[in-house]
């Protein structure tokens, strides 16, 4: 009699943890989407988006403009280039390293006025310059909390101020490095 007691009591119990069990599952997965909502919409506000491409092929830069790769130049400065950033808490000089690339586009009216002079190299330091301002505003700190995305779009920024035209829409680091 105290076996069969005993497992009338533990099957009670499998079947309270198995309706609690439910329970908590339809509870939990409303909020979880919810959560997922709110990671999604604050992700889009802050534009941490990493897809340079939409799906039609597409490439986005900073300015907002779509352009698509047909009506894209790319002109890659040759040589690996090293951008010493501001002093931070530790006193220790610290280095970006990279190459240095933009995307301008072909059908803005100020390609044709910039484009061949930036493609042949003749904007070459121009465009250093500008990267060497902005990477230079940054301590070791701040390039590691902005990432590689941060210190392109800023350097975008700066380069088309530069230049007063948006026809470069996007700035590309390869080979990126922190020191």
């Amino acid at each position: 009699m105290k076996k069969n007691m005993i497992s009338i009591i533990i099957l009670a119990l499998l079947v309270v943890n198995i309706v609690m069990t439910v329970i908590m599952m339809f509870s939990i997965i409303p909020a979880n989407k919810k959560t997922i909502a709110l990671v999604d919409e604050i992700s889009g506000a802050i534009k941490l988006d990493v897809a340079a491409n939409d799906p039609e092929g597409a490439a986005t830069g900073s300015s907002g403009s779509n352009v698509s790769l047909a009506d894209s130049a790319t002109y890659s400065i040759e040589d690996q280039q090293t951008f010493q950033l501001k002093k931070g808490e530790d006193g220790e000089a610290h280095y970006v390293v990279c190459k240095v690339a933009v995307l301008m586009n072909k059908t803005s009216e100020d390609y044709a006025a910039f484009g061949a002079e930036v493609e042949s190299g003749a904007r070459d330091p121009l465009i250093l310059n500008a990267m060497s301002e902005v990477v230079g505003g940054y301590t070791y700190e701040d390039v590691e909390a902005l990432g590689q995305t941060g210190l392109q779009e800023a350097a975008l920024e700066r380069i088309q101020a530069t230049f007063g035209s948006d026809f470069i829409y996007q700035v590309a680091l390869s080979g990126y490095i922190v020191q």
